[in-house]
This record gives C-alpha cells, sequence and structure tokens, in this order.
C-alpha cells in the first residue's frame, strides 16, 4: 500500500510539473498577430525629407517625405522620362507658400508616391496651363498587407500649389504613360487591367486608354469598350 501510495504521489508531481511546462511554452509563444494588425509601412522614425523641388512659375515649393527604401522594387518599367523618381520611398509631398509661409500635406492618407512630373499644356490661341501629375500607390490591391508595385498605380493630378487632387484612372489598374492632347486640353493615359482578377498586373491583362478633360479632372473613360475589343480579337489572324 506505501509503495502505491509512493506511486500516485509521484504521478501527480509529475503531471503538475509538465502542466506547468506546457504554459511556459504558451506564454513563450504567443499566437502570432493577424496580418490586418501589421503596419504596412517601415518605421516612421527614420523620415527624411528630400531635397527642395522649386518652379519658378510657381509661388510654392515642394519638399518630398521620404524613408530609406529597404525594398528596391523595380519590376514594372513605367517609361516615365523626365519625371522624378528616388531610391528612397516618398510617402507624401509638403508644399510650402513661400508668400504666406504656409505649409500643407498633399496627401491625408497612407501613400506611396511612385512618381510626379510636371506637365504643361498650352491649347491653341490659350495661355499655357502647368499642373503635377502623380503615380499613387494608396491601394493593397493583392491583399498582401504591403503596399509596393504589384499594387494598383494609379494616376492623379494637382494644381502647382498642390491642392484640387484629383483620381484620374480608374481603381484596380496601373498607370503605365501620360500623352498630352493640347489641342483638346486633354490627356490619354494608358493603363493595365487587373482583367483575370487574379490580383496580379501581368502580360495575360488587358490594356486601355483613358481620356482625361483638364478643365474638369475626373477618371478618365476607357476608349475602347468590350463591344469594340471582341470585334478587334474576331479580326485577329491566328
Amino acid at each position: 500500500m506505501k509503495i502505491s501510495n509512493i506511486q500516485k504521489t509521484l504521478t501527480a508531481i509529475t503531471l503538475s510539473i509538465l502542466a506547468v511546462s506546457c504554459e511556459a511554452n504558451k506564454a513563450e509563444n504567443p499566437q502570432q498577430k493577424p496580418v490586418n494588425n501589421i503596419n504596412i509601412f517601415n518605421n516612421p522614425d527614420n523620415i527624411t525629407y528630400g531635397d527642395l523641388i522649386i518652379q519658378q512659375s510657381s509661388d510654392h515649393i515642394m519638399i518630398p517625405v521620404n524613408l530609406p527604401d529597404q525594398e528596391q522594387d523595380t519590376n514594372i518599367d513605367l517609361n516615365l522620362s523626365r519625371s522624378y523618381e528616388r531610391e528612397n520611398k516618398t510617402y507624401n509631398m509638403i508644399f510650402y507658400n513661400q508668400k504666406s509661409g504656409e505649409s500643407h500635406l498633399l496627401l491625408d492618407k497612407k501613400a506611396i508616391i511612385k512618381a510626379y512630373k510636371l506637365l504643361e499644356i498650352k491649347p491653341k490661341d490659350q495661355p499655357a496651363t502647368k499642373f503635377w501629375s502623380y503615380q499613387i500607390i494608396d491601394q493593397d490591391t493583392n491583399n498582401d498587407n504591403k503596399l509596393n508595385n504589384q499594387d494598383g498605380i494609379i494616376g492623379y493630378t494637382s494644381d502647382l500649389s498642390g491642392k484640387n487632387l484629383q483620381q484620374v484612372t480608374p481603381n484596380n489598374t496601373q498607370l503605365i504613360n501620360w500623352e498630352i492632347i493640347p489641342s483638346e486640353n486633354a490627356i490619354l493615359i494608358k493603363i493595365i487591367k487587373d482583367s483575370n482578377q487574379d490580383k496580379k498586373f501581368t502580360g495575360t491583362d488587358s490594356t486601355n486608354f483613358v481620356r482625361v478633360n483638364l478643365e474638369k479632372p475626373e477618371i478618365g473613360k476607357e476608349i475602347i469598350n468590350s463591344q469594340l475589343e471582341e470585334k478587334i480579337k474576331s479580326y485577329v489572324v491566328k
């Protein structure tokens, strides 16, 4: 009987030790944080400011808000000539008014400014108009909890003061290039769409063009509609 009681006691002690050990392991290995709660940006403590961008035709000076680019992503050739692109990622833009001394931000949301360019358009017998065009990544289109070149790249425009920011290309697309049409006071923008809805932008997706009227900028209407595209396909020589 005594031996049996001792065995029972040892068994109880062993089970208690195992239970405590299991609780300790749980404490040391907490459940992984859900992806949705992970910040999609780098540590904002490393923020830097880019070189001043001064335009003689404007009272405003532009100051890029940057973070060191830890993940260089060059998978997409945006075919941008004379545009501003930096090794550091640009997350926003400060516009400083030299006359009033006031400053404001271009964006009021988290985003990456992939590229920005000063465009000038001069319709016939009219004064020239200058405005800023931007390629901005502000939607996590592939749902990987990151913003990068694999997501949609959306076109925006603003005036020289960085105000009247307007989206001009559809959501879930990537802007490829711009063409100015001075006689129409408009721009034509080539885009690639996630036409097969696989949350990627590849050579298998369709391209299109949108026309944006600069007198009243808004998301442009696609030039090639579905009926025309089907007709084009029927004439392709196989």
